[in-house]
Order: C-alpha cells, then structure tokens, then sequence
C-alpha cells in the first residue's frame, strides 16, 4: 500500500537497536511507501505499514544511544512528524532480573504504565 500522509498514523512503536527494527518488519500485515513529509531536524528514519487496523510508524534509537534522553527525543520528534499518534511501545530484548517482588525472564513480555507519578509494571 502506498498510504504515507503522516496524519493517518495512530501507532508509534520505537526500537533500541537496529536488529530490532528491522526485525519488525515481520510483524507488519503491510508496508507502505515512506512519509510524504517529516519535520524539519526530525534524524529519525521510519519504517510505515500496518498491524490489523491500525497504521504503525517505527522508529529505532540512534546507534550505540541508548536510555530514557535517546528514546524521549526519537519519540518527540516521531510526534512533530506525525502528529495523530495515540498509542506508544517501546519494544526490547532484554536479558531478565530476578527481585523480591518480580521474576522477568527472557521472552517474557513486560507492560510499564505510570502510577502515582512513578513508573510500574504489571
């Protein structure tokens, strides 16, 4: 398909690493042309397509940048080019920990939400 107005995008989906990011090209049931337009001084490159319904832009973390500051301004600038984005993922690989409180393990899927002004997971 050959959508590319950046209006039409509801889902903003960011990757630490380049391997991830191309990665998920698998999980799209279609890709579409690049962005008709990005902001200026937007450095993010975008991989566009669909999943189900919903039109998906993907981004990936400059490289060997990584942390909150990296990932904030890749999102930031994903939302000047495209300013309908309503939901966001930041999708990893990570290796697991082990707490008192949680057991994460690799492959295990991990959802954050803020509560009380700090993040959680659940």
């Amino acid at each position: 398909a050959s959508i590319s107005n950046p209006k039409d995008y509801t889902v903003g989906w960011i990757c630490a690493i380049s391997t991830e990011y191309v990665t998920t090209q698998a999980f799209l049931d279609g890709n579409h042309d690049g962005p008709e337009y990005v902001s200026p001084n937007n450095n993010n490159d975008y991989i566009l397509g669909k999943v189900g319904r919903h039109n998906v832009v993907i981004a990936v973390l400059p490289d060997g940048e990584y942390g909150i500051t990296s990932a904030a301004i890749v999102a930031r600038d994903m939302l000047y080019s495209f300013p309908n984005i309503r939901i966001g993922l930041i999708v990893s690989i990570s290796g697991g920990t082990l707490s008192l409180t949680y057991n994460i393990y690799l492959g295990d899927i991990i959802v954050s939400a803020l509560r009380d002004r700090k993040g959680s997971v659940f």
